[in-house]
């Protein structure tokens, strides 16, 4: 009688109080709700996990990409700092996992409503489409189209081949323009830009302005755009003042090219802040001399093509940290004075190729050039053979090129045996031409 009353009162109580019926189970997950956390509902008389969770407080909520929670506290902090939210009472979630995420939602391209003519596309990429880059494609109208309106959220925008004549700041303001990055106003006929003409464009780091009929470039007229690549190539400049391309951006390396202009001469004012120009292509121009470029943070250096007779013995002091020099395509180039190379210490490219009247080189042009790898002297009338003297000068040359077909290759081999050390390691320079090897070369 006794176990039969307490299994009476325990059936009193459940009567009293029923239990809540589980929730069904859900449907079941995509590949976004798979890769959150959370995979039932909460309620609090329901024995499933996800109400074990919600009372101790350590359930994760799956992210929605129809309705994103706003960061608030601690997420605002951390979104500030370009840090995930954290979630309380789960693990960050690993870089490792986001970037698959990102390789499982790869960009999206749409068309987007855009100014009659123009072409308007919309590249969206990233865990739920949340990054977005608009594209504008207004090439080949005409003139008329100035000033055209962009999308808001325009980072690219092509006004190439318009016939433009003219640009100045008011064609480029609106709202769109105020996110552009990258602006093409290539295949013009643009003879003049004012120092204000890219004033606004607070973000452009792209600029195109090659076949123009640009006669020259007003102060400071980049000073105001963290510009990264410029490229004024087939215009009609004169001289160029360096001083120019000091933008906004002073950390950034910026990339210039004034290729196939008219330039014959370059200057650049010693009180004024030096230009962040790493890599600057002047082949093509009508410079006789070497220009003064020092202080300058080159890495890259161009001047094919310009009628330069000669190079002196200090032609490119200050350029410490070129690595990159090419002289090639040069007719009137004749003489190279020794010693003329020995303010590139970490120079390891030397183009000389195709300048056929130079018939000889003295060792000592090569005089400090230690970190040379790569040395082309193919189409010049240097002699097919290579002086041991000149080798002395270049103890990192990895590849020589020179005659018409001959290319000459740094091998390693193992020389005679040493007591200490044992057996030493000889380097040779094995040249080889169309029809085999010419002759090694011991470094």
């Amino acid at each position: 009688m006794h176990r039969t009353g307490r299994g009476a009162e325990v059936r009193g109580r459940a009567a009293i109080r029923p239990r809540a019926a589980c929730p069904a189970p859900p449907p079941p997950p995509g590949p976004l709700q798979e890769a959150a956390a959370g995979a039932c509902a909460p309620s609090a008389a329901c024995g499933c996990r996800a109400s074990r969770e919600e009372a101790d407080g350590t359930a994760a909520v799956a992210p929605s990409a129809a309705s994103p929670q706003v960061p608030t506290g601690e997420a605002e902090e951390a979104a500030g700092k370009g840090k995930p939210f954290p979630r309380r009472g789960a693990p960050a979630m690993p870089f490792s996992v986001w970037f698959g995420l990102l390789l499982l939602f790869p960009g999206i391209t749409t068309s987007k409503t855009c100014f009659p003519g123009c072409h308007c596309e919309v590249e969206s990429f990233g865990l739920f489409d949340s990054f977005s880059l608009t594209k504008v494609d207004c090439s080949g109208l005409g003139s008329h189209i100035m000033p055209v309106p962009i999308p808001l959220d325009t980072t690219y925008l092509d006004l190439s081949s318009n016939h433009l004549e003219s640009i100045n700041e008011s064609m480029l303001t609106g709202p769109g323009y105020t996110t552009l990055v990258s602006l093409d106003l290539s295949y013009n006929k643009i003879s003049k830009i004012l120092s204000t003409t890219f004033s606004r464009l607070r973000y452009l780091e792209s600029l195109d302005l090659s076949h123009n009929s640009l006669v020259a470039l007003p102060d400071e007229c980049f000073s105001r755009s963290p510009l990264g690549d410029i490229d004024l190539s087939n215009n009609l400049i004169l001289e160029i003042a360096m001083d120019v391309f000091a933008s906004k951006g002073q950390g950034k390396p910026i990339n210039v090219d004034l290729s196939h202009n008219l330039i014959s001469r370059v200057s650049r004012h010693q009180s004024k802040v030096i230009p962040n120009i790493q890599s600057l292509n002047l082949s093509g121009n009508r410079l006789k001399s070497i220009p003064n470029l020092q202080g300058i943070p080159l890495r890259y250096l161009n001047l094919d093509g310009n009628p330069l007779s000669s190079i002196g013995k200090e032609a490119f002091l200050g350029l410490k940290d070129l690595n990159h020099l090419s002289l090639s395509g040069i007719h009137e180039l004749t003489e190279m004075t020794p010693y003329c190379f020995k303010d590139l210490p970490a120079l390891q490219v030397l183009d000389l190729s195709n300048n056929p009247n130079i018939h000889s080189l003295h060792a000592e042009v090569f005089y400090r050039l230690s970190s040379l790898q790569e040395l082309n002297l193919l189409g010049t009338g240097v002699a097919t053979s290579i002086s041991k003297e000149m080798l002395k000068y270049l103890p990192s040359i990895k590849s020589i090129t020179l005659g018409t077909n001959i290319k000459c290759l740094k091998t390693i081999r193992e020389g005679q045996y040493h007591r200490q050390t044992g057996l030493t390691k000889k380097e040779f320079l094995t040249c080889h031409d169309s029809r085999g090897s010419v002759a090694p070369y011991a470094l």
